[in-house]
């Protein structure tokens, strides 16, 4: 049995234009009831699928010209958590992958500009024990961002 069917298909698209569409919009606009809608939503949650609705900043807009894809090279894998616990208190880094390859991690980080991206790397990541090199990648600009297509 799938997880979704076509009536959570169209709910979760419907939230994807507006996230904060009311329940009775989203209800009209597919001819079913509000009470359906509320529950549909609620499962979605309840199962994980929707993990919350949330605003999509743009972080150019607030001031936030640079940003980079990084790598990290542990020196041991088995100290991962504790790094990646680190990592967490690092405001500017917005993303945290495990990956196959060269490296362990991979992470994205959000800067103003390139002295304030020098900082995070050499004084915020650099500094976390347990790290052994680090690589980076910087962003030039986002062809396209997009959820999984329903």
């Amino acid at each position: 049995m799938d997880i979704l069917d076509e009536f959570d298909i169209n709910i979760i698209k419907e939230l994807e234009k507006d996230g904060r569409m009311a329940y009775s919009a989203i209800a009209s606009n597919l001819k079913i009831s509000n009470t359906m809608v509320h529950q549909r939503i609620n499962r979605l949650v309840e199962q994980g699928v929707i993990s919350g609705i949330k605003p999509i900043i743009q972080e150019k807009k607030i001031g936030y010209d640079w940003a980079s894809f990084t790598g990290i090279s542990l020196n041991k894998d088995s100290d991962s958590d504790r790094i990646i616990q680190a990592l967490k208190d690092i405001p500017e880094i917005t993303e945290c992958y495990y990956v196959t390859g060269s490296f362990t991690l991979y992470i994205k980080i959000i800067a103003k500009n390139h002295e304030h991206m020098r900082s995070i790397l050499y004084e915020k990541i650099d500094s976390i024990p347990g790290i052994s090199k680090t690589d980076s990648i910087i962003e030039l600009g986002c062809a396209f961002k997009r959820n999984i297509i329903l």
